[in-house]
């Protein structure tokens, strides 16, 4: 199993498309409001923290830059050539490496987990954007990068998110500069019920060891000048046994 070629061109439209400018793309908010405080959430469940990190679904990697200030060996790996064109580019001192991957094809995640050992993953917002029958494999690859030691933090939007999505894209003017090209490319976030996540991973073989609720940051503003936040969900996984 892969991903269709409809969502991978999706991605690599959206990407080809994308700025170079910090905060041009809609999820891309700083890390200090991101990776941030989920890494706060996470670290006190690290098994091993001197694994290797795989942010899954790096995009143009603003926050794998920051998870390579905390962890020895970090690995950015996104299925869009051109979301990692971005995160090189953003890199030339290579605090990260960067890798093409498809974490839905078994034999993808399977080579990787080879070649690093057990790895801690760092999974934000791909879940909800993926097509519903490839979820369960996406998790299922998650499992097979954590091993034994590793520990995966996943971060997806929450049922609540849609009326705030649905709302800001339908207001008078469209939807805001920076969600306009997200609906344009047919990668409009999908729906992930909240009890469907942790179904997923405890069908990967991998246990949920912690969860809970935190706003997502957004680069994008309302009129009033607040920034846009949607609610999400996070977990802490990993084998007990």
């Amino acid at each position: 199993m892969s991903v269709t070629s409809r969502y991978r061109e999706s991605w690599e439209g959206f990407w080809r498309e994308a700025s170079d400018q910090p905060g041009a793309v809609f999820w891309d908010a700083e890390p200090a409001l991101t990776v941030g405080p989920h890494l706060a959430l996470f670290e006190p469940y690290l098994a091993d923290p001197a694994l290797p990190l795989v942010d899954l679904g790096c995009g143009n990697g603003t926050q794998t830059r920051h998870l390579a200030d905390r962890f020895p060996r970090v690995l950015g790996a996104d299925l869009s050539a051109a979301a990692l064109d971005h995160a090189r580019r953003a890199d030339p001192a290579g605090q990260a490496t960067y890798r093409q991957l498809d974490a839905v094809e078994k034999s993808e995640t399977q080579a990787l987990h080879a070649e690093l050992g057990d790895t801690n993953v760092y999974l934000r917002g791909v879940l909800h954007q993926c097509e519903p029958d490839d979820r369960q494999a996406l998790v299922d690859g998650i499992a097979t990068l954590v091993g034994d030691r590793g520990r995966a933090f996943l971060v997806e939007l929450s049922g609540a998110a849609k009326p705030v999505l649905m709302g800001l894209a339908s207001g008078p003017s469209g939807p805001p500069p920076k969600l306009a090209p997200v609906f344009r490319h047919g990668i409009a976030p999908g729906e992930v019920s909240d009890d469907a996540v942790p179904e997923y991973v405890r069908a990967a073989g991998l246990t949920v060891l912690a969860s809970g609720e935190l706003p997502l940051s957004t680069t994008e503003y309302r009129p009033d000048g607040t920034r846009i936040e949607l609610p999400s969900r996070w977990l802490v996984a990993g084998r007990t046994g």
